[in-house]
């Protein structure tokens, strides 16, 4: 048998399926005549092969202009769709109408599309009627991200018999190499909720969402290829996307015509040859790179202010004036910084000193922060402010309050560079925490502590006197069921635990040089790994009784590594 290939027009998925059985009826028809029997069955783990035994499955019976309908939690985050096995319709048409409802939440599940919580089917079709095969037949339906399906008989008259519901997701299978454990099981729970919401978005290209948002934001992907590489190192979905987006924005464009995405590229790329040493690839961004840094030199003026056209740092953000143009403004010094990096391994001198150039013009301007803590993070992250005053004046106060699920990340890395590792995991807990204590599986669009007053978790269908968090929230582009539940930018505390408490930070490119400074805060032990190009460093840490921390260190060859 003659193997197809890529040259004969096939490609082969990067991505694997997987068959996953509903763990729960959350809700079904109980009408005078229409009804659902036997809906249990769905919960026993049967495959989607037809056959001639009857095998008493899930009947769906419709009558007297009443229809039956259930809704099926399958107990995580996934993306794909589902497979419906028929076993046969009662009048034996050829097929039978019905209707599939996609959810992240359980009430996205049941909404109607439109209305004033904001149900839709953007960027994926996520509520669809479809034609089933009515006898030994199976169908299957959807692309989108979902937990939660709704099916629904549309046929007047008629019953159905489903031998079994199962999704199908499509992701990467790879291993996750990166690890981390701690005293804490919450913050577990975090690590590896980060991790998966990452490897969800890992589909032919790096998303930023599931559901919605399934295209590459450059600017997004920051914190997701900071978690990406601290739980499966190297991976070409990374470079794929970048190159992407470099080969849709020909210069003077800006990357998702927004200008701080093209600086976010430019961090990409320092961060990920720092984390691959990959030399042959970053040689291929060199004209890009060249063109883009004049762009950004045009765009400083002689007093060393960012002329940019389009002020963006994240949507929470948007009302702050002062804070959007601080944010973006210290986001240039460290591009600046990384690129002097990166011409310097390119063998471009002139641009590199250019860099070096601009970079000490812009740091003549120190903006308002507008009381921002995004803003004033980055500020402290680029130098324009000392840590320790910006998490005294801006970034401590008020717990969690005021971050956002993107930016916070950088939030916590500049509360870490003060060395409020303690305020930094309470952040953690009460955030990235909040969102698992109303049944999150993956981390969310944003998230605010407000909503957390007299909400319904999100796996159950809200009752009356209880706030729907998915219906009844969410702003600018992502108000209500429109809300993605599953975003890559939101994963940021996953990176940050390897960093700031297990202490695993790269200092040549490739992972040559690892250094391994650990910051336990109010922990009493943390162990983990980090992958590099060499191979898995494993290290443990463990708090003694006069405070000081006792750190074990399983290094692979071709790795050095310098203890803090």
């Amino acid at each position: 048998m003659h193997m197809r290939n890529q040259t004969d027009g096939w490609i082969k998925d990067p991505r694997t399926r997987y068959y996953i059985n509903p763990k729960k009826i959350v809700w079904r028809t109980d009408g005078n005549n229409a009804a659902v029997e036997r809906a249990e069955a769905l919960l026993e783990g049967r495959d989607g092969q037809a056959t001639l035994a009857r095998e008493n499955g899930c009947v769906l019976r419709s009558a007297e202009g009443e229809y039956a309908g259930l809704l099926l939690d399958f107990g995580t985050e996934l993306h794909g769709g589902v497979q419906l096995c028929v076993w046969y319709a009662k009048d034996r048409r050829k097929t039978v109408r019905i209707r599939v409802r996609f959810g992240e939440s359980a009430m996205e599940a049941m909404s109607e599309l439109g209305g004033e919580r904001n149900a839709g089917n953007d960027h994926a079709v996520r509520d669809q009627v479809v034609e089933a095969c009515s006898f030994l037949g199976m169908t299957e339906i959807g692309n989108s991200g979902f937990r939660f399906v709704r099916i629904d008989l549309l046929e007047p008259d008629c019953e159905v018999e489903l031998k079994s519901v199962r999704a199908i997701c499509l992701l990467r299978d790879i291993e996750y190499k990166g690890r981390f454990r701690c005293s804490d099981p919450l913050l577990d729970r975090i690590w590896q909720t980060g991790a998966y919401t990452v490897h969800l978005n890992m589909q032919e290209y790096l998303w930023d969402g599931i559901k919605r948002d399934r295209l590459v934001w450059i600017g997004d992907m920051h914190p997701e290829v900071a978690a990406l590489g601290a739980v499966f190192g190297c991976n070409e979905v990374v470079p794929r996307s970048l190159d992407l987006i470099r080969d849709n924005t020909p210069l003077p464009g800006w990357m998702n015509s927004i200008p701080s995405y093209s600086i976010w590229w430019i961090l990409i790329q320092r961060d990920w040859f720092r984390q691959t040493g990959d030399l042959a690839y970053l040689q291929e961004q060199r004209s890009y790179l060249l063109g883009l840094l004049r762009q950004f030199e045009a765009a400083v003026t002689d007093d060393g202010r960012f002329n940019d056209p389009k002020p963006f740092l994240d949507w929470p953000t948007s009302p702050n004036d002062a804070g959007v143009r601080a944010g973006v403004h210290a986001l240039l010094v460290a591009a600046m910084s990384a690129g002097a990096e990166l011409y310097g391994l390119l063998g471009e001198p002139d641009a590199s000193v250019l860099c070096r150039t601009l970079e000490q013009k812009l740091r003549h301007h120190v903006p308002d922060h507008g009381g921002s803590k995004q803003a004033a993070a980055l500020m402290a992250l680029s130098g324009l402010l000392e840590p320790a005053a910006a998490n005294r004046d801006v970034l401590g106060a008020d717990g969690a309050r005021g971050i956002s699920t993107f930016l916070g990340y950088y939030v916590l890395k500049a509360r870490g560079e003060a060395g409020d590792i303690r305020g930094s995991l309470d952040c953690i807990r009460q955030y990235w925490g909040g969102m698992l204590e109303l049944g999150a599986t993956t981390f969310w669009e944003d998230f605010d502590l407000g909503w957390m007053e007299n909400a319904a978790r999100i796996d159950e269908l809200t009752p009356s006197d209880k706030k729907d968090v998915h219906g009844q929230y969410g702003g600018y582009c992502y108000k209500g069921y429109r809300h993605s539940l599953c975003h890559g930018w939101a994963a940021g505390p996953t990176a940050w635990l390897s960093e700031y408490v297990l202490g695993i930070r790269i200092k040549e490119a490739g992972g040559r040089v690892i250094e391994v400074r650990p910051q336990l805060g109010d922990l009493d032990w943390a162990e983990g790994s980090f992958p590099t190009p060499h191979g898995v460093l494993h290290v443990s840490h463990t708090k003694k009784s006069d405070g000081t921390v006792e750190t074990e260190i399983d290094a692979p060859l071709g790795v050095t590594v310098l203890r803090g």
